[in-house]
Order: structure tokens, then C-alpha cells, then sequence
């Protein structure tokens, strides 16, 4: 596999996890790098790790995990995305200074294991073509890492003008992801 392949399948692998970072700069009522660091992180670990499983997984499960994993994609996201818009058209009862930004750590590991499960596949391939594992699921980390970071910010520039409304566009977007994954998964697209 040459570089600008690996380069591409990186990039389009981390496309999932970068729409979903934006949907989080969404809900950041105040930028906070911290949280937008932690939440990069959690699909940038993700994403790389699994190639890494789906390598020493190897064909042997290829048929089992992609039978169900576009319904455990389409699932998680759309109950997180349903709760984003749930909040956001129920409003909060906060005061003004605690409207900061709350790190949910079960929710970003539900949506960095529902952006990173198609990556098993690549794995697979990765074994397949004999690719060097390391170099491969670092680059994928770096570039899910660097993209996922800059989509909160983006996501962020737009919540802090649209607020309540980008809050719910962002559910929606979840939901929408989830629902091209499921159809990508029956082979509809």
C-alpha cells in the first residue's frame, strides 16, 4: 500500500469522526481546549486502534463483524443525536455559569466506537496486503486526531452564533450519519 493511499483511506476514514466533532463544538456553549483536546482524542485512539483489532482479527470475522456493525453505528448515533435535540428543544434550566462545556466520557466512547467500527475493516485489508501496522494506525490516529480537533472549533464558531439551533442541526447530523451508515451497510448506497 503506498503512502497515498494510506494518506486517503486516513482521510476518509476520519471523515465520520470530524462530522461528529463538529456536532460537539456545537453544543460548547464557551471554547474549551481541554474538553476539544479530550474529545480528538477519543476518535483519534479509536480510530487507530481499530484497524489494529480488525488486523489480528484477520477474514476470520470479516463476514460476522460487517453483518451487524452498520446497525451498532446507526443505533449509537441516532440515540445520541436524538438526546442532543431532546435537550436542545427542552432548553435548560442552567444558570449563565455553568453553561461550560461538560466532558461526557460515556458519550464519547458510544461515538468514538460508533465512527471507528468501519475502520475494523481496513484492518482487514491492512492484513491482507501485509501494510506495516504501526505506521499505518498512527497515521490514522494523527490525521482522525488533527481533523476531530479542528471540527470542534469549526463546530464551536458556528454553536456560539446559532446556539439552541445548531445544537439540534447537530442532532440531526448524527442522526443522518447514522442513517448512511445503516444504508451503506444494506449496500442502498
Amino acid at each position: 500500500m503506498t503512502l497515498t493511499e494510506l494518506l486517503l483511506i486516513s482521510v476518509g476514514l476520519a471523515m465520520d469522526a470530524f462530522a461528529v466533532s463538529v456536532c460537539k463544538g456545537l453544543s460548547m456553549k464557551k471554547i474549551d481546549l481541554k474538553g476539544g483536546v479530550i474529545t480528538a482524542l477519543f476518535f483519534g485512539v479509536f480510530q487507530g486502534v481499530m484497524p489494529a483489532i480488525g488486523y489480528f482479527l484477520g477474514s476470520r470475522f470479516a463476514n460476522v463483524i460487517s453483518s451487524f456493525s452498520h446497525w451498532v453505528s446507526f443505533g449509537l448515533l441516532a440515540i445520541i443525536g436524538g438526546k442532543m435535540v431532546f435537550e436542545a428543544i427542552k432548553g435548560d434550566d442552567e444558570d449563565e455559569g455553568s453553561k461550560e462545556y461538560r466532558l461526557d466520557i460515556k458519550e464519547l466512547l458510544l461515538l468514538a466506537i460508533a465512527t471507528s467500527i468501519d475502520a475494523l475493516a481496513v484492518g482487514i485489508v491492512f492484513a491482507a496486503e501485509k501494510t506495516d501496522l504501526f505506521f499505518s494506525v498512527t497515521m490514522i490516529g494523527v490525521i482522525t486526531f488533527a481533523l476531530s480537533l479542528a471540527g470542534v472549533f469549526i463546530g464551536h464558531k458556528f454553536g456560539s452564533r446559532y446556539e439552541k439551533g445548531a445544537e439540534i442541526a447537530g442532532g440531526f447530523i448524527l442522526i443522518g450519519i447514522g442513517v448512511k451508515l445503516l444504508l451503506e451497510g444494506f449496500g442502498v448506497i
